[in-house]
This record gives structure tokens, C-alpha cells and sequence, in this order.
């Protein structure tokens, strides 16, 4: 994966220096008479020196101003993913026609796959954060409405660039169902050449669509018109967004060379994966490009990294337990691949402090075993019952889910996005944490109407009799100053004001949304939140 720099974006009030236009005709042309080699492409190209633009009759997409087709604000408030989808047909469209300029073969091969891969994605739940934390932060003029839609087009690519390559990686053959990519191409060419060939060759070829993925990626975020004076932070955290992705990932598969089994490598792997990857990035992108000040967007930051490593512990847990049905992709993929999660790693180090000799062998035997049966799995899930691994991770989960949510209901956000926010964030963590009810009558986290879909990866179907985690009461100083400055919470729920309608939560009441800062702050305030301290704040555990 060989991340590049998105660059030469243009903020509102400056004029565009150039327009992208489809491609009519690449100045390669493709002889169609030509002989074609033995792997189907043809052998001859000529040079066409009079190509010079756009067909004609054709409309030229402005893009470095909004899609084609935008129906404005609210109409995306009222289904986000399908005004993400519709920004990535656009595109789609347009590259691949670009890559059939280039070459059919490759066209067919690997554009038209990855833009089938991407199409039909998940939940959207990355882009769907990006828009409401957008919202949340009074951002609503056309500009910042069509640079979130394709900011979270771009993240959609960066996800299909990341599980394009994960199940390389993984060598798992399925995903989402279906083939995964590297499979479906290598089967293509599997009755011509040797299985081993074939596959090597369908790995090779994920890897490059991936880096095509990556590359459509850059050209959107590239090529998208910016609110006035967010284009250097939103640069700048579009580049942490995609190292941070690449570095989660080589730490799973150093972890995995190395056998190593610590906790704290474990969560700093998961904090890099979900917690920023999947959701703190997403929402200091939406928060950047409606100019939240610095308070802001740190709190929404410190909310996100919460819940993102929530959302991690809570897939920890469904790839041991969950089905293929549930998830797609076969129960165990982790442990066959040697992956020290958060959850065997916890019940390692549960089984060393107790002499556990027997527990210890079980997950050094199944670590990284291949061929790993049912009954395998099955003693496995025993060890991580018995050492309690297992009602630690969920019970934390649970109470990371209740300390996110307690720092996002601290911030005064615009209740136009507030709401659908917060719901999604509960359903991106898979659950409902317990906590005290608020005015309203809802106990904190729970939402009458929450966003369907989780951050691909969550389980469908977790263990029976579960629980989100039961904590105590009490007080206790915040250990973590990222919000010590915030106003105080306030449910968002029932804000003072006058009535308004939620395109999501149904009717509430209306606040007057902060004016937001001339300038952003250069950073978000929550980067001391480390793994470790967010895994073991006991402290807060106790209020949560």
C-alpha cells in the first residue's frame, strides 16, 4: 500500500485553476484490428496527438464544484448513504471510463471490480459520521455540504483499498458474502493455470486494486472545493487519516511475525484500526469543514476514540463468537491468522497471573493454526469464558460506549445534527450502554430510532446473555482535560429553545447553534487519550 499526498485543494473564494472533464479518448489508442497477446490485451497501441479534450455534446463535471445532481442540505439529512452512493456512482462512472481509455483488459479486470466493491459496501457508517459531525457543528452551506459528501466518498474508497487488502492479508477467500476480490480475479484465470499460480497471481492483483482505490481516493479529496480557510487541516488529517490506517494494519502483521501477545500492543493496534481509522478521523474531518473550534473538535475527538475502541472490543468478540451468517466471513478468522486481539491477549495475561498452564496452551496451540476445527474454536471460547477475558472486554466496551457518549452530551452542538450524531454513534459501538436517564425519559445511549449498520466488522449475532456492563455510581474527578473546559451536559434530547424536527430522532427542540470559529484549532485537544489509558481509566469506569 503506498499511500500518496492529496494535494492542490481549492477553498471557497478563490477560483478554480483547472477543471477535470471526462475523458473522451485516452491519448493511448487502442487499435481494435490489432493483434491480441496470449493475456487478451491487444498488441499494438498508437499514439493519438490530436486528442484535445472532452466529446462533444457531452456535460463536463465541475469537479472542483459540487456532484452533478446535488438536491442540497436537507434532502441529504434525509438518507446520508444514498447521497454518499450517489457521489460515488458519479465518480465510479468517470474512472471507469478513464481506465477502458487506458486499457479494457485492466478496465474489466480491476476498475470495474473495485468499483463493484465499492457500490455495493457497507453500511457507509465512516462517511455517515463525517456528514453529522459536519451538521453537529453548524456546517450547512453548499460548500460544506458537497465537500462532506465527497470527503465521505473518499473515505468509502479508503475502505475498499483497506478490506481489499485485509483479506490478502488475512487470506480470507470471502467477504461481505461473496468472493473476496483477490479470489473472484484469481478464479478467473484458474482454468489456465496452475491453482497456486493463479492465486498468487489474485493476490497480486487485489494489492494493485487497492492501490487504485487508494489513488481515486486522493482524486476526489484532491479535486473537492473546501469551506474558506479548513484546506490545510482538512490535509492534514486526510494524511493521518490514511498512515494511521496503513500503521494499524503492520502492527497486526508484525504482532503476527513476532508472536507477540501484549495488551498494550494489542490496543494500540485497535486504537489505530478503529478507534481513529473508523471513527475519531471521520468526525475531525466533518468537524474541520464546518470550522469547529479547537473545544469542539476535541471533545467530539475524545467522544469518537471511546467508541471507536468500543466498536474494536466488540468485533474482538464477534469474530471468535459470531457465525458466517452473521458476519460474512467464517468465526475465527483472527485466531487462525496468530492476530493478538484485545481479548485473547487480556486472557494470556489473566492465565499467566493465575498459573494457568492449561489455558496457556490451548491459545499458544490455536494461535495462528490454519486449520483450525470447530472444537479448536470451541475450547478457545471456553478459555476466554473461564479467565473472564471475555465480561472484561464486553463490560469495558460497555462503559467506553458511556464515557464517549458523556463527552459528546458536554458540547453545545447544533441540534440538526446533534441527535442523528449521537444515535449513530451508539449504533457504530453496537449497543446500548446502561447509564443514568435523562430528562427525556431515555436511559443514556438508548435512541428510539437508530441509524441501521454498524462499522463493517461488528458482529451480527454476539453470545447470549451478554451484558453491555452494569457499572456503579459515583463521582469522580475527569482525569481527562481534553473537556474540562466544556459546558456543561446537556442532553440533546431536550434542548431549551424552540421546536425544530429531527430528520432521524422525530421532533425536538431547537438551540441556537455556537457561531463557529473564524479558524479552526491546528489540532484536536484529545491525542493524550492513549490505548492504555482509555482500557484501564478506572477512574471513570466507576462513573460510566
Amino acid at each position: 500500500m503506498r499511500p500518496t499526498q492529496a494535494t492542490d485543494h481549492h477553498e471557497a473564494g478563490a477560483p478554480p485553476a483547472f477543471r477535470l472533464v471526462a475523458l473522451a479518448r485516452s491519448p493511448v489508442r487502442v487499435r481494435s484490428g490489432g493483434p491480441r497477446g496470449s493475456d487478451g490485451s491487444h498488441g499494438s497501441c498508437e499514439w493519438d496527438a490530436a486528442w484535445s479534450g472532452p466529446s462533444a455534446g457531452r456535460p463536463e463535471p465541475d469537479r472542483c464544484g459540487g456532484p452533478d445532481g446535488f438536491e442540497g442540505v436537507r434532502a441529504a439529512d434525509r438518507d446520508v448513504r444514498a447521497a454518499v452512493s450517489r457521489v460515488l456512482d458519479q465518480e465510479l462512472a468517470e474512472r471507469l471510463e478513464r481506465s477502458r481509455a487506458v486499457d479494457p483488459v485492466f478496465a474489466d479486470d480491476l476498475a470495474l471490480r473495485v468499483a463493484h466493491f465499492t457500490q455495493r459496501g457497507g453500511k457507509r457508517v465512516r462517511s455517515q459520521l463525517l456528514w453529522w459531525a459536519m451538521r453537529a457543528c453548524g456546517g450547512g452551506d453548499d460548500t460544506s455540504a458537497v465537500a462532506a459528501l465527497r470527503l465521505g466518498a473518499a473515505v468509502e474508497l479508503l475502505q475498499t483499498c483497506a478490506l481489499v487488502q485485509d483479506d490478502v492479508m488475512d487470506r480470507s477467500p470471502r467477504r461481505r458474502g461473496r468472493p473476496a476480490l483477490h479470489a473472484d480475479i484469481g478464479a478467473q484465470y484458474g482454468a489456465a493455470v496452475a491453482p497456486d499460480r493463479a492465486g498468487r497471481f489474485g493476490e497480486a492483483a487485489a494489492v494493485l486494486a487497492g492501490d487504485l482505490a487508494l489513488a481515486w481516493a486522493d482524486d476526489l479529496v484532491a479535486g473537492t472545493a473546501l469551506p474558506a480557510g479548513t484546506g490545510h487541516l482538512v490535509r492534514r488529517l486526510w494524511g493521518d487519516l490514511r498512515t494511521e490506517m496503513v500503521a494499524g494494519q503492520y502492527l497486526d502483521l508484525q504482532g503476527q511475525i513476532t508472536g507477540s501477545r501484549s495488551l498494550p500492543r494489542a490496543l494500540r493496534s485497535a486504537c489505530l484500526k478503529s478507534a481513529l481509522y473508523s471513527v475519531e478521523r471521520p468526525l475531525a474531518l466533518g468537524a474541520a469543514l464546518a470550522g469547529a473550534d479547537g473545544a469542539t473538535t476535541g471533545a467530539l475527538c475524545s467522544a469518537g476514540r471511546r467508541i471507536g475502541m468500543a466498536f474494536q472490543l466488540r468485533d474482538d468478540v464477534g469474530d471468535v463468537f459470531s457465525d458466517d451468517e452473521g458476519t460474512g466471513r467464517p468465526a475465527g478468522g483472527d485466531i487462525r491468522e496468530g492476530k493478538s486481539t484485545c481479548l485473547t491477549a487480556l486472557a494470556r495475561a489473566r492465565a499467566e497471573a493465575a498459573g494457568d498452564r492449561l489455558a496457556l496452551t490451548v491459545l499458544d496451540r490455536a494461535l495462528g493454526k490454519h486449520d483450525l476445527s470447530p472444537a479448536d474454536l470451541e475450547e478457545v471460547r471456553d478459555i476466554l469464558r473461564r479467565t473472564g477475558a471475555l465480561a472484561t472486554i464486553e463490560a469495558k466496551a460497555g462503559r467506553l460506549v458511556a464515557q464517549g457518549l458523556r463527552r459528546f452530551d458536554a458540547v453545545p452542538l447544533d441540534p440538526a445534527g446533534a441527535g442523528p450524531l449521537r444515535d449513530l454513534l451508539v449504533a457504530a459501538a453496537g449497543g446500548t450502554p446502561a447509564g443514568p436517564a435523562d430528562p427525556a425519559g431515555r436511559h443514556e445511549g438508548a435512541s428510539a430510532n437508530r441509524p441501521a449498520g454498524r462499522p463493517e466488522g461488528t458482529p451480527a449475532n454476539r453470545p447470549a446473555g451478554r451484558a453491555q456492563g452494569s457499572p456503579a455510581t459515583g463521582a469522580t474527578a475527569d482525569p481527562h482535560p481534553s473537556t474540562a473546559n466544556a459546558p456543561a451536559a446537556r442532553p440533546h434530547a431536550s434542548p431549551p429553545g424552540g421546536p425544530t424536527a429531527s430528520p432521524t430522532t422525530g421532533p425536538a427542540t431547537r438551540v441556537t447553534a455556537p457561531a463557529p470559529a473564524p479558524a479552526p484549532a491546528p489540532a484536536p485537544a484529545a491525542q493524550h487519550d492513549t490505548p492504555l489509558s482509555l482500557f484501564a481509566s478506572h477512574s471513570e469506569d466507576s462513573r460510566a
